[in-house]
Formats: C-alpha cells, sequence, structure tokens
C-alpha cells in the first residue's frame, strides 16, 4: 500500500518523480537498482531546481498517511497468511535499522526483515575493501600481540613490587608486636614440678634410645648383607670351574631326565607283575578259607544230623549230602598226615584243633608253583634292557651322593631327600614282589639289598643341623611309609589268616621291624602305620564273627570222650583258643584298650565261656583255664598294688571260683590249687583270699605269699 503514492508519481512524472520519492523518504533509496543510483548522482545538481518546479504539482504524503498505510499492508498479510518472496527490498532493512533509533514507533515490515540466502552483487569499493581486510588484520594481530606482552611484563612488575611491599609490611607489623606484646599474668598454667620434668625427659630419653637401637640393629643388618656380598662376589671371582659345574648340572638333569622316562616306562610291567602274583596269593588263601568253611559247614550238619534219630531215612542211613561222606573222609586224611608228622617230630603234647588246616593237594601245589615261576620270570625280564646305572638303587644312589658331596648348598636346595623316595619306589616294589611276610623263611626287612643301599647312602650324609627340613634321614622313613607299609596292609586285608600261628608269628616280626625303624627315622605319627593297624584290628574282628563256632551238645552226648560230638566240640573250642593266642600276640602293637576288646569282650567272654560252662568240673576244665590264663600278657599284671583284676576278666574270674568251689567237695582237690595259682597270676589276690577263708584253705595261703 506504500507503493501507491510512489507508483502514482512515477506515472505523472517519470525520473522526476523517483528523485522526490528519495528525498521524501530515505529507506526507498535501498530499494532501487544501481542504474537509479547512478541516475541519482548524476542529476543531483540540479534537483533543488526541480523540487522547486514542481512543488506545486506532486502531493507528498505526511508521515500520518504513511503509518496508516503500514498498518493496513499489516493486516492484509494477515489475513492473506503468505510469505511475500521478493527480495528487492534488502537495502530497505538496512535503511530502517540506522533510523530505528531516531524513530522508534517507525518499525520495519515482516517482509523486510527478510534474511538473503544468496550473497549481494559487491561493488568495487566493497572488494577493494574486502582485499585490504587481511592486511590490516595481520598487523592489528602483531600489534596486539605487543600489547599483550608488554601488558605481562607491566603485570609481573606490579606483582613483586607488591610481594616485596608485603614482606617489609609483615616484619614491620611483627617487629611492633613483639615490642608491644606483654606478659599476661592474669593467666593461669598447670602447676610443674620437677617430677613431671624428669618423667617427661625420661619418656624422651626412652624413645630417642628406642630409635637409636633400631637404627644400630638396621646399620648391623646391612654390614652383614655388605659382607655376604663381598663374599659371594669373591667366591664367584675366585671360582675359576664354572664351566666344569654347568657341565656336571648338565649331566646330572640328562640323567634324571632319561631315568625318569624309564621308569615311566617300566612302571606299567612293573604293576602287572605286581597284580598277578597278588591275584595268585589271593587265590590260595581264599582257598584255604573257603575249604575250612566248607569243612566246618558239612561237619556240623552231619552232626546234627547223627544226634537227631527222626530225620534217619527209612533204611537207616543218615539223610546227608552226596558230598558230605567224600568230605569227612578227606578232613579225616589230612588229620591222620598230620598225627604222624608231630609223632615223627616228637611233639606228643599237641591239641585237636590247635593245628592249620593249610595242606594243599599235590596238583594244586604243582599247578601254584608253576604260575609263581613264570611270574618271577617275568619278573626278572623287565629290567634285561636297561643299563645297572638307571635300575640298580646302588648306582643311582651313588650319582646324588657324588652330588652331594661336590655341592652340598644346591643339593640341599633342591630337596633330594624328598625325591629319592619316589625315584625309587619303582624298584623297590619290584624287589618286593616275592616277599611274602606271612611265610616264616622270608627275607627280612633289613637283609633286603635296597634297605642296606640306602642306609649307606644315609650313613655318609655330611649335612649340618641347620638342615632338617630337607634331612637324608627321612629318606628310609618315607620309603618305609609310601612303598613298604601299603604292600604289606594288603597282606593284612586279602590274605592273611588270623587262625593260622605261623602266619601271625611271622607277619608281627616283620610289622615289629618295620614300625621300629619307622619310629627312629620320625617321631611323627604317619598315617601308614595308622592305616596297618586299623586293617589288623577289621580282620581279627572279621576273623571272630566268620571262623569262630563252638556247638553245644546236651552233657549227656558230650560227656563221652570218644563221641564224635565231644571230638568236634574239642577241636572248635581249641581252635578259638588258638585264635585267643593269636590276637594276644598283638600285645605292644596294638593298644591294650583294643586287645581287650577283641580277645577278651568279643572271643573270651562271647564264646570261650559259653563253652566252659557247659563242662563238668575236673582236670580237663582247669588244663583249659590254665591255658587261657597263659596266653594272657604278663604287662596287664605287673603292677605291685593291684589287687583286682581287669575288668573284662570278671566273668573268667567267677567260673574259677565256682569250679574251685565244686572241685574242693569232689575228689579234684588237688586241682583247687591250680586255679588259686590262676587267680594269683591274673592279680584277683581279693578274691582269692576270700575264698581261701570261707573254704577254710589255710595250707593255700602261702600261695598268695609268695607272690
Amino acid at each position: 500500500m506504500l507503493r501507491e503514492p510512489l507508483l502514482w508519481c512515477s506515472s505523472t512524472l517519470g525520473t522526476e518523480s523517483r528523485m522526490v520519492d528519495l528525498s521524501t523518504d530515505e529507506e526507498s533509496e535501498t530499494h532501487h537498482s544501481p542504474e537509479s543510483k547512478d541516475d541519482h548522482s548524476s542529476s543531483s545538481n540540479s534537483s533543488s531546481s526541480l523540487e522547486e518546479e514542481f512543488s506545486s504539482i506532486v502531493n507528498i504524503p505526511d508521515a500520518a498517511f504513511i503509518q496508516a498505510a503500514r498498518r493496513k499492508r499489516e493486516l492484509a498479510r494477515t489475513q492473506d497468511d503468505y510469505i511475500s518472496l521478493d527480495v528487492k527490498h534488502t537495502s530497505v532493512i538496512t535503511g530502517m535499522k540506522k533510523n530505528s533509533d531516531e524513530d522508534p514507533e517507525s518499525e520495519p515490515d515482516d517482509h523486510e526483515k527478510r534474511i538473503p540466502f544468496t550473497p549481494q552483487p559487491q561493488t568495487l569499493r566493497q572488494r577493494m575493501a574486502d582485499e585490504t581486510t587481511p592486511r590490516n588484520e595481520e598487523t592489528s594481530e602483531e600489534s596486539q600481540e605487543d600489547e599483550t606482552q608488554d601488558i605481562w611484563e607491566r603485570q609481573q612488575m606490579r606483582k613483586a613490587v607488591k610481594i616485596t611491599e608485603g614482606r617489609d609490611l609483615d616484619l614491620s607489623y611483627n617487629s611492633e608486636s613483639q615490642t608491644v606484646k606483654k606478659f599476661d599474668t592474669s593467666t593461669s598454667f598447670p602447676p610443674v614440678n620437677l617430677e613431671i620434668i624428669k618423667k617427661q625427659l625420661n619418656t624422651r630419653l626412652t624413645l630417642l634410645q628406642d630409635t637409636h637401637r633400631s637404627h644400630l640393629r638396621e646399620y648391623e643388618k646391612y654390614i652383614q648383607d655388605v659382607k655376604s656380598s663381598k663374599s659371594t662376589i669373591q667366591k664367584l671371582e675366585n671360582s675359576s670351574n664354572q664351566a666344569l659345574n654347568f657341565k656336571f648340572y648338565k649331566s646330572m638333569k640328562i640323567y634324571v631326565e632319561n631315568l625318569i622316562d624309564c621308569l615311566n616306562e617300566k612302571i606299567i610291567s612293573i604293576q602287572e607283575i605286581e597284580s598277578s602274583m597278588h591275584a595268585l596269593l589271593l587265590k590260595q588263601a581264599m582257598t584255604f578259607m573257603k575249604r575250612r568253611q566248607d569243612e566246618l559247614k558239612h561237619e556240623s550238619t552231619y552232626l546234627q544230623q547223627l544226634s537227631r534219630k527222626a530225620e534217619t531215612s527209612t533204611n537207616g542211613s543218615l539223610a546227608v549230602g552226596e558230598k558230605t561222606p567224600w568230605i569227612l573222609e578227606e578232613i579225616e586224611s589230612r588229620r591222620s598226615q598230620r598225627r604222624q608228622a608231630r609223632a615223627l617230630s616228637g611233639n606228643c603234647d599237641h591239641q585237636e584243633g590247635t593245628s592249620s588246616d593249610d595242606e594243599l593237594s599235590s596238583a594244586d601245589m604243582i599247578d601254584f608253583q608253576k604260575t609263581q615261576g613264570e611270574i618271577l620270570r617275568d619278573h626278572k625280564q623287565i629290567f634285561e634292557d636297561v643299563h645297572d646305572d638307571f635300575c640298580n638303587i646302588q648306582n643311582i644312589l651313588l650319582k646324588f651322593q657324588q652330588w652331594r658331596e661336590k655341592f652340598p648348598d644346591s643339593y640341599y636346595e633342591a630337596f633330594i631327600s624328598l625325591c629319592i623316595p619316589k625315584l625309587l619306589n619303582p624298584l623297590i616294589r619290584l624287589q618286593l614282589i616275592d616277599w611274602n611276610p606271612l611265610k616264616f623263611d622270608a627275607v627280612g626287612l633289613k637283609q633286603m639289598p635296597w634297605f642296606t643301599s640306602i642306609e649307606e647312602y644315609m650313613a655318609g650324609s655330611m649335612e649340618d643341623s641347620k638342615k632338617e627340613d630337607g634331612s637324608d634321614k627321612k629318606i628310609l622313613s618315607a620309603i618305609i611309609n609310601k612303598t613298604v607299609i601299603p604292600r604289606l596292609t594288603d597282606f593284612v586285608e586279602f590274605i592273611w589268616d588270623p587262625l593260622s600261628t605261623s602266619q601271625t608269628t611271622s607277619l608281627i616280626t616283620h610289622c615289629t621291624v618295620i614300625l621300629e625303624e619307622l619310629s627312629t627315622c620320625g617321631n611323627e605319627v604317619s598315617k601308614g602305620k595308622q592305616d596297618l593297624l586299623k586293617s589288623i584290628v577289621l580282620r581279627v574282628k572279621k576273623a571272630i564273627e566268620d571262623d569262630v563256632f563252638i556247638p553245644l551238645y546236651p552233657k549227656s552226648t558230650i560227656e563221652n570222650k570218644t563221641s564224635p560230638h565231644s571230638k568236634f566240640q574239642e577241636r572248635q573250642f581249641w581252635s578259638s583258643v588258638k585264635l585267643f593266642r593269636n590276637i594276644l600276640l598283638w600285645n605292644g602293637l596294638l593298644p591294650d584298650d583294643t586287645l581287650q576288646e577283641l580277645g577278651l569282650g568279643k572271643l573270651l567272654n562271647r564264646y570261650l565261656m559259653t563253652a566252659l560252662l557247659t563242662v563238668s568240673p575236673g582236670p580237663d576244665v582247669v588244663k583249659k583255664c590254665s591255658q587261657i590264663a597263659a596266653y594272657l600278657p604278663a604287662k596287664w599284671f605287673q603292677s605291685s598294688a593291684m589287687r583286682t583284676s581287669i575288668p573284662q576278666l570278671e566273668n573268667f574270674i567267677q567260673f574259677l571260683l565256682q569250679s574251685a568251689q565244686k572241685l574242693s567237695r569232689s575228689e579234684f582237690r588237688d586241682e583247687v590249687k591250680e586255679i588259686i595259682l590262676i587267680l594269683v597270676k591274673i592279680k584277683a589276690l581279693n578274691q582269692a583270699e576270700s575264698f581261701i577263708e570261707e573254704c577254710h584253705l589255710d595250707h593255700l595261703k602261702s600261695v598268695i605269699k609268695e607272690v
């Protein structure tokens, strides 16, 4: 709407009207093209004459008219809701901004505030100005840097001056405060005496002395470190045989590696030979055990059927199994052979049932010896293709002995005493394959080649007392723990027969030697020893439960000593007494409470006493009681102040007293003295004295006084 008077003026006057429009409104100057500006400059001289000539014709609108036209345009723009695409009025916007301070009410239109999206063509003057601007900026930057440097120097100078002035002020202030400060007599201090001062000085002196002592200790430690370092350096400098030492260590390393490779290759064969020998011995032991149990079963069944007439068949024959007669004949044949052997040896004082029924038939014996020979032949062929330096224990120990003599420090630092038992384990197991500790003629542990070689190696040890942890004295105990005791435990668990006195005696002999040697080498209780003793106890318990059987028959049946029932009961009783003796042979190896539980609690009171109670008192009963008392360990009754026996023998003592009372009224009065001697032996002195006084047996008091 603002352009309507302008268009009207241009249609009437042409170029002159544009000049009038520029003179009336300064904002329209930027709204024209560059050609109009040139025309304007060329006709600037005659502008004043033209204004005077056409002033009467042109009607210039006033400010109120222009403001009304602006409002009208704004209303129309809001109603039509459009944005004009005309970009020719950008110069008007800048002109409007210049005059905004002068005329705050005159605000440019919205379309005059549009942002140009294309660069405007520049004039020659503007391009010249753009070229000169970077040069001016460079010069201005240099001048600004110089000015910044000058400003920074001036600031540093001011700071230095302020610091010196501040110090002067502080010194002056302190001097003034010192001169002005006075002692205030109104303040009170805690009382001070000589004791407090002395205590504080002593405390301070103690702290200083402790510090001084700690410094002295550190100083001495440093001095020792310096000395040891110097000595080490000197030794290294003086040692001229480093090449020889290296050669020795290298050869030792190669030797040990080859030895380990050899043993790893042969250990499988050794284990197979061990398993074969163990299986052979186990088979033999199981054969004896099964035969004894089968024979006991058949004989007991036969006697039971013999004692019961009602179970006989119509033709008068016994209803027995097909194998029973043949088994009974075989049993009697072996017994007759043993009687003949005892008669030839002059052993007439023998009780039936105390002999070991471990004879093999000729065929079984040949088969056993053949298999055993094959195993031993394979055992000797294991190391046939190996040099003695790798399979002979003495040669192996000689290598390590050279190391110990030449370089003892490195020998003990390498803990060779812990390695030797592991290296020698396969070789020692190989030597123990044909070792049977259940045979009375078995080679003793100390007579074995490996044992003597290790003892010699330990005797040549030159170690001092400071090297107890790596001591060679523990080599033998380690070998016994890791190699010998496990093999001995296998014999106890699977092969040993507790009813065999010969096997038990031989086993006790070997166990005693091994455990004594173990106790001298080390004071600690080894796990192997505990496992061995535990296996012995378990095997004895199993023997009591499986092998002890004493039948009970009517007195009328057993009064006849020639009857098969009486003979069978006697054999079983003496067999149990034999087991009782074998159990008590472990005295000194097993604890006393364990032996008393096994021998007295489980066997004597449960089985033997039951059999004794069924027999009439007489010389035979006294003989049995005397034999039982003879097997009791003497150390259980060594105390001189002991007047009462151990509790587990209370039933046995009561049976002796009852038998003595019956014998004192019978024809066997002389047997009473034997019973009193048994009571004295087992330290049942109070019961013996009471019995003598009760029965008025004054002539037997001397028996008690002799103790």
